[in-house]
């Protein structure tokens, strides 16, 4: 009889004993796998556990936690009809379970979620543990953590043990990569990798259980912590790596783990790593490390990670100059932030200088604090287009007639515009609540059964208040809901205000009656509605109305706890997701017509709709208060790359972002192309395929993304300084 602990270790793990918490059972499925799990090299020799079973029945996903695939386990009981029986009996305890979390969640999303106009929840989100408690420190370090607090609280002992698994666990599969490493050693006939498995096994005589010492041991550290959470965010990697970095004298072999973990890092579509940055006294904190990426990026040329480059007012001309020959590579990276203006945004919502500069990115470019946090990344949506929409239509659905929100009045009666964008704030604010109410059952949910014991022990906070990753434990709490089309928004009240309240050209009957029917035969209309000025060209009272509708967004937002306990704030990512709001949406008072896919993907314009130059734009962006947003606040640029193949063209450019920095913009994105090249990619993808272009909050492979993607970033005006 096959042993089903070797097929299933997670399952037999959390079967061992039905009599315990389910958050100590996850505990020792972590335990049983690193026993039975078979030890894997990524294609860069680098450690690659698999945390997945190779049925696909079993797994432990930085989103999710521990998960189960009902449907291969069955094939498992057919390849091995010894255990059907018993695996039977699982699937029955773990819907058991699963029907226990599906009572505090929704099982079918709500009308305003199908239509597009929010989303709240639904994912267990991104996140950024410090790697660097164990590299720098070592497991036994977060033995000492749990010894200091378990009896100080008695009643979570069951969560100490989870925790605890979850270290020897790790401490296992170090182990085993060392013997694992030494046996590959014996075989290898390529001398250069029977010298790093040796260099390797060597490095894990030490780590995790006790701190690197140099370069390969840190890496080592790194590489079995990194991909036991899912390969996700490495966070302020120059930071957290540094010490084992400078130790290491050996700089040809930092250069070649750094290539090889690039490479692993595109396999495995890492996310977000940070770079550079200050501390709460505003020392610069770039290090060697920080220009070795840099470097590393050019070199490679690839979308992955999302390299985040923190500046702030003492950042060096040197590393401004880095910073602009990296861009110049075409790959989007590094995309900017502010620390002057998202350390001054955290601190508003109670976190110290201390802590808000040790900030960095996570996913696309969602906020966090290293180590320190769980700030939703992210909670939820809401789309303001979709929002004016029902406020045009009196709560009704355009898009399939249903009405789904709430009255607030037939604006063909309003006699003012003040009444007309008051009903507008009314619908923005109830699909809000509905998004962070639906958010917070969801936070619910996962508190209680996806605990996560594995950033239980690498955030602070959880271990000191016995509290567990997803359920508060972290020191910081807060959620992050974003915000979308705010320029269409802000377009459409604009030329309403102007063309129906103010010259009184049109009446609101005969707009409406124009989106009824997507401006066929209201041809005239559509002209004036949509050549009406635009957010983006520096025109102060159409920027002063969209700044209006996205400030109380988050006012609104402010005024609701977190189930994690702490408050939502929000930003602005789209992540790919701006073309199909589009799509989503009926026409608009700016001229969108029904489902058109083109709608605004960041802070700035509508793509297209700017055309009175960067300096303009920059200006109308401007008026936002960029210290109300908590989360990324994406505003992007396109620029040829004829700019940046020149020192006078690099210059110009750090001169603008400098100029947008000091006067308040949060973050900065950047795509150097050639309009040439995008066009001929549409026609003639096979000769494009390493193009690459910022979608929303990341870079992709322009071939890759949709048809209404590449026309969203095609319709993006080119900068022009």
């Amino acid at each position: 009889m096959t042993d089903l602990i070797k097929i299933d270790p997670f399952l037999c793990g959390y079967f061992s004993d039905e009599t315990i918490e389910h958050g100590e059972r996850v505990g020792l499925a972590l335990l049983y796998a690193a026993k039975n799990l078979e030890i894997k090299f990524s294609r860069q020799l680098l450690p690659d556990t698999a945390f997945s079973t190779q049925y696909g029945s079993s797994g432990y996903a930085p989103s999710e936690g521990l998960w189960f695939n009902d449907e291969n386990i069955l094939k498992i009981a057919e390849d091995y009809p010894e255990h059907k029986e018993t695996l039977n009996r699982y699937i029955q305890g773990i819907n058991i379970f699963r029907s226990k979390s599906r009572m505090l969640n929704c099982e079918t999303t709500d009308a305003l979620n199908n239509s597009g106009a929010e989303w709240g929840g639904g994912w267990g989100g991104h996140s950024n543990p410090d790697y660097g408690r164990i590299i720098n420190h070592g497991t036994d370090y977060i033995r000492e953590i749990i010894s200091a607090n378990r009896d100080k609280h008695p009643d979570e002992d069951w969560f100490y043990r989870s925790c605890s698994y979850t270290l020897d666990a790790i401490d296992i599969f170090g182990e085993r990569y060392r013997k694992t490493a030494l046996e590959r050693a014996e075989k290898c006939e390529n001398p250069d990798d029977n010298a790093f498995y040796l260099r390797m096994a060597e490095a894990f005589e030490t780590v995790p259980k006790k701190p690197a010492y140099d370069f390969m041991s840190a890496m080592c550290s790194f590489m079995l912590i990194f991909a036991l959470d899912g390969s996700d965010s490495p966070g302020r990697f120059d930071q957290y790596m540094y010490p084992a970095y400078s130790k290491t004298e050996n700089k040809e072999e930092i250069t070649d783990l750094l290539d090889r973990l690039w490479d692993y890092f595109r396999d495995h579509r890492s996310w977000n790593l940070c770079i550079s940055g200050s501390d709460e006294n505003w020392v610069d904190e770039s290090n060697e490390l920080t220009y070795d990426i840099l470097e590393m990026v050019r070199k490679k040329g690839y979308n992955t990670p999302n390299l985040t480059c923190r500046v702030h007012k003492n950042t060096s001309a040197k590393l401004w100059n880095a910073i602009a020959d990296t861009l110049a590579v075409g790959t989007g990276l590094p995309s900017l932030y502010n620390d002057d203006v998202v350390c001054k945004a955290l601190e508003k919502i109670g976190i110290p200088p201390e802590d808000s500069h040790d900030y960095c990115m996570n996913g696309c470019n969602q906020i966090d604090i290293l180590g320190k946090s769980h700030m939703g990344l992210e909670d939820g949506e809401v789309v303001f287009t979709k929002c004016l929409e029902f406020a045009l239509h009196n709560g009704t659905d355009a898009m399939t007639g249903e009405k789904i929100s709430i009255e607030t009045g037939d604006p063909r009666t309003f006699e003012i515009y003040e009444h007309f964008e008051r009903a507008f704030i009314e619908q923005l604010e109830f699909v809000t609540y509905n998004a962070c109410s639906s958010a917070n059952r969801w936070q619910h949910m996962r508190g209680l059964f996806q605990p996560h014991p594995l950033r239980s022990c690498l955030i602070e906070g959880c271990l000191e208040k016995g509290r567990d990753y997803r359920n508060g434990g972290p020191l910081y709490n807060h959620g992050q809901i974003l915000a979308e089309g705010i320029a269409d928004t802000g377009d459409s009240l604009y030329t309403v205000k102007k063309l129906v309240y103010d010259e009184k050209k049109y009446t609101m009957a005969e707009l409406i009656e124009a989106l009824d029917e997507d401006f066929v035969g209201y041809e005239k209309l559509h002209h004036d509605f949509k050549n009406c000025e635009k957010f983006g060209n520096d025109i102060e009272e159409v920027d002063n109305i969209t700044a209006m509708a996205l400030n109380r967004f988050f006012t609104v937002l402010k005024h609701n706890n977190t189930y994690r306990g702490g408050i939502f704030t929000g930003g602005c990512s789209t992540f790919n997701r701006a073309a199909n709001y589009g799509k989503q949406t009926a026409a608009l008072p700016n001229g969108k017509r029904k489902g058109e896919p083109l709608l605004a993907d960041s802070i700035a314009a509508t793509p297209g709709r700017d055309r009175n130059g960067p300096t303009a734009q920059i200006k109308s962006v401007l008026r936002y208060n960029h210290t109300d947003a908590c989360s990324g606040f994406v505003f992007q640029n396109k620029f040829e790359k004829r700019l940046f193949n020149s020192e006078k063209g690099k210059a110009s450019f750090i001169a603008l972002a400098k100029a947008y920095f000091s006067q308040g913009g949060q973050q900065y994105t950047v795509t150097v192309v050639s309009p040439e090249d995008l066009l001929d990619a549409k026609i003639h993808p096979e000769n494009h395929k390493n193009l690459i272009v910022r979608v929303g909050g990341y870079s992709d492979y322009f071939v890759n993304i949709s048809e209404e993607l590449q026309d969203n970033v095609i319709e993006r005006t080119f900068a022009d300084i």
